[in-house]
Parts: C-alpha cells; sequence; structure tokens
C-alpha cells in the first residue's frame, strides 16, 4: 500500500530525525519535509500562539498543510502535550500522538505515547545560581531552556549554553528580579521526548502491520477491553480482562482474543468476592 510512495513528515523541528530511518526501512516509503513549513502557526509551547485546536486536529491539520505544499497524498505528523500525568497528578508527562494520514486510500491512523519520561519543568528565579541548579536538574544544556518575564512575554527561547542562560537571565532581571524558567520541549531541542516521538512511531508501525483479515486494511487493533477474567479461587468473574475486542476501521469487521495478556486466572486478592 505504501512502497514507492512519497511520505511527507509535517514538521519544522527535525523530528524527521527518528521517524525518517524507522518508516522508510518498514514501508519502503521516501521521506520528505516540506519547505518553509511553519508549525507554529498552530500553536507554540512558549506561547506566543495559543493551540485552538486539540491535539489530535492539530496533527491532522499539520498533515494537511504539509501536503498541500509538497504535493503529496501521505503524511506523517506529531503532537505533544505536556503537564501532571492525568493518573499521578505528582508526576509530569509527555503525551505524544502520531497521526498518519493517507489521503489517496482515506485512511487514517492515531497512536498515542503517554510517558513519564520528560523533563517538563517551570519555576522563577531571582538568584543565579538557583536558577543553574534548576537548570542542571532539567538536563541542560543538552535540553533547551526558555526565559520569560513576568508577564509570560517570552524573553529568549532555544537556550542551550551557560553563556546564553546568564545573558538572557540578566536580561529578564532588568525587567523584574524574578525570572521565569522553563524547558524548551520542542523536540529538536529536547531529546527526551525525542525518544518519546520514536517510542511512538514504533506503536504506529506495529499498527500498520496488523492489518484486517478481512480485507487487510491497517490498523486492525484493539477497540475494547471487557473484564471478566475468573477468580483462581472461585471462579467468579473479575474486574480484570478477559478479552479484546479487534475491529477493523474500514469494514468494521471485529474479532475476539481471550486471554490477551496470557493470563487464565487472576489473584483472588483482585476479586470482588474473595477480597470485598
Amino acid at each position: 500500500m505504501f512502497k514507492g510512495r512519497k511520505l511527507c513528515i509535517a514538521s519544522m523541528h527535525e523530528k524527521e530525525r527518528v521517524l525518517k530511518p524507522l518508516l522508510e526501512k518498514e514501508f519502503g516509503v521516501t521521506c520528505i519535509v516540506p519547505e518553509n513549513f511553519n508549525t507554529d502557526e498552530l500553536g507554540t509551547f512558549s506561547g506566543e500562539v495559543e493551540r485552538k485546536l486539540t491535539p489530535l486536529e492539530t496533527a491532522k491539520q499539520k498533515c494537511i498543510l504539509a501536503m498541500q505544499l509538497s504535493n503529496c497524498d501521505l503524511a506523517i505528523a506529531s503532537e505533544g502535550s505536556f503537564g501532571p500525568h492525568p493518573i499521578y497528578g505528582f508526576i509530569s508527562s509527555d503525551d505524544e500522538l502520531l497521526f498518519f494520514y493517507d489521503k489517496k486510500n482515506n485512511l487514517e491512523i492515531v497512536v498515542r505515547e503517554l510517558s513519564t519520561q520528560t523533563n517538563y519543568a517551570q519555576d522563577e528565579f531571582n538568584d543565579y545560581s538557583e536558577a543553574i541548579d534548576f537548570a542542571s536538574s532539567v538536563l541542560f544544556p543538552s535540553h533547551g531552556l526558555i526565559i520569560k518575564d513576568q508577564n509570560n512575554r517570552v524573553i529568549e527561547k532555544g537556550i542551550t549554553n551557560w553563556e546564553q542562560l546568564k545573558s538572557a537571565f540578566s536580561k529578564a532581571q532588568q525587567i523584574h528580579p524574578f525570572v521565569k524558567i522553563e524547558t524548551d520541549m520542542r523536540a529538536h531541542l529536547n531529546p527526551t521526548r525525542m525518544e518519546v516521538i520514536q517510542q511512538c512511531a514504533h506503536k504506529l508501525i506495529k499498527a500498520i502491520q496488523s492489518t484486517c483479515p478481512n480485507c487487510n486494511t491497517p490498523d486492525f487493533t484493539v477497540v475494547n477491553a471487557l473484564p471478566g477474567l475468573p477468580c483462581e479461587r472461585c471462579e467468579a468473574p473479575t474486574r480484570s480482562v478477559f478479552k479484546h475486542i479487534y475491529q477493523c476501521k474500514k469494514c468494521n469487521h471485529q474479532k475476539e482474543v481471550e486471554h490477551p495478556n496470557g493470563k487464565y486466572y487472576e489473584d483472588p486478592m483482585y476479586c470482588d468476592f474473595c477480597n470485598p
């Protein structure tokens, strides 16, 4: 379906470094990056441009714009969101999304990777020595930083060396004694984020390679997980997953897979009858 076609990577922050080798190897495509492509128009991590669309809508719009610029009908885009983990709120997380769009075959494939593997952080300081400690803790200078004033205006971003950091800090202190410092989450300045995008790409490859047994369309993946794994002691159904439901996005063919995690019974400690 994809071999020999051009695949446009909708990025201005060098995501092709991790996406290109994987996708070309697995699918025989030729990856290109459109020239003069400005994804900042759809929103920036540093706040100058607010992201008005959802992450999924933003990624799809990136693909559409990139295809128009490169005269291509196959594209991929990523969109990341950063903040407290949705379950473990005291831990920062990177919610990375990849959108694969095949306009020719009317195919859209979406995968996500929610990871605690991130240096995402922000704080404010009036003492440069404390700023140095913070910078070191968030993996600077291998990971970029952003400095803002008290009105959240960007003083400088893409900071990648100590001299640049000190200069930007001093400049910000001329406006207000307290200076805001935050991690620069753009992929080309954040190797940790780039690793998560790569992990997400492996998920995408797996989804594309999972084809429908009825019509051979890619992305024959799990759409529902049903509970009911029996308790090892009383054999009553538990809340643990008993089966996965796979469904084709094109022909709606379904397949049920029991014991998807290789477990046939659940520990009684997770049984509502044995351990109410």
